[in-house]
């Protein structure tokens, strides 16, 4: 099947989108509200399954240029004393490959440039999209791919679900040598992770209650283990970025509005497309499993999938976009709910009792 499609948000999940139904023939735009993509350079984990759906995309070479593998990383307390090891080799040895590790801007060059190797899909910056059913009439799909505030989600499935706060803010930058040890720190209502992000640096990533100021940070962690105090002490505080962590919630009934509303709903007059949500728009999710960039990947995949299987013709697009719902809601929703469960494990002040869980866990 192929036809028109408009992709609001150029994030991953936009991004990946768009290069999956190009690949399956359709004509694609892609709609930004920034004036420009974003650059900022935190780390993002790529889980094998979302590399097997970058390969499927074309772009899996692109990632591995500039991923660097995951490995050996702990669980660790405030002194540097190993409570459990991260589970990267179990991951490994089932999936042939490692967990790999890339900076958020050199994944986008490469989701940009396996785009651009088409010549034919237009970026349009700065489009901040206001009447989702006008921009739907004459598309034969939209994508919202636009966040956590997503105005595809609340024009087509209502405000019901939104942003919800879970007490803490995450701070992250990037040091630019390289940490001796990976993992994560867990404290008493905070936690601090290291991880490689290319050679010669380490990205970090510091979560504490919501009012801590960048001021209180550094004294957050003052006398927790080497390297933390030097990795914060390395790097300008101006660089850093504030992150307030949040979750969609309650969970999306569906991921599509594969009916569309009736004619006269329209100002132009015409039927409006059927929708898609992939990425935060569909599932936002704290960031503890490291899943948030894999799962929008993993969207972005088996919806184009459905969609290029599928044989032409409108009641075939409802059909495909029930499938994309049936393969991908319950599985990213509960990643999402398991991301936030281990959120309030990790950020408990009763430490004694979560330590000893933690020391249960497989080596």
């Amino acid at each position: 099947m192929t036809g028109t499609a408009t992709v609001v948000g150029a994030g991953v999940g936009g991004l990946a989108t768009a290069i999956g139904l190009r690949r399956a023939g359709w004509t694609v735009t892609v709609l930004e509200r920034r004036t420009e993509l974003e650059r900022y350079g935190a780390a993002f984990g790529i889980h094998p399954t979302a590399q097997s759906a970058l390969d499927r995309l074309g772009v899996g070479d692109a990632l591995r240029d500039h991923a660097v593998p995951y490995r050996d990383a702990h669980i660790r307390t405030p002194d540097g004393r190993p409570l459990a090891r991260l589970p990267l080799e179990r991951i490994e040895s089932k999936a042939g490959r490692p967990e790999l590790l890339i900076s958020r801007p050199y994944l986008l060059d490469a989701l940009l440039a396996g785009l651009d190797a088409f010549g034919d899909v237009p970026i349009k910056l700065g489009e901040r999209v206001t009447d989702v059913d006008a921009l739907a009439a004459g598309q034969d799909l939209v994508i919202g791919a636009d966040g956590i505030r997503s105005a595809v989600r609340t024009a087509r499935f209502g405000d019901r679900s939104g942003p919800r706060r879970v007490g803490t803010v995450a701070w992250i930058g990037i040091a630019d040598f390289e940490s001796p040890v990976h993992g994560e720190t867990w404290g008493s209502g905070r936690f601090f992770g290291l991880t490689p992000v290319e050679p010669g640096r380490t990205n970090w990533y510091a979560t504490v209650p919501e009012a801590t100021t960048a001021e209180e940070l550094r004294a957050s962690f003052a006398g927790w283990h080497d390297p933390i105090p030097r990795i914060l002490d390395a790097t300008d505080p101006a660089s850093w970025i504030r992150y307030e962590m949040r979750h969609l919630y309650p969970a999306l009934r569906s991921f599509v509005s594969a009916d569309a509303r009736p004619a006269s709903r329209v100002s132009t007059g015409a039927r409006p497309a059927p929708v898609a949500l992939v990425g935060d728009a569909a599932h936002a999710m704290t960031p503890n499993l490291g899943q948030g960039a894999c799962t929008a990947i993993l969207d972005a995949d088996a919806l184009t999938r459905a969609l290029a299987a599928a044989p032409p013709g409108p009641a075939d697009i409802a059909g495909a976009l029930r499938a994309y719902d049936a393969e991908r809601r319950r599985s990213a929703q509960r990643t999402a709910f398991g991301s936030r469960t281990l959120h309030r494990f990790m950020s408990t002040e009763r430490t004694r009792l979560r330590d000893a869980a933690v020391r249960l866990l497989p080596g």
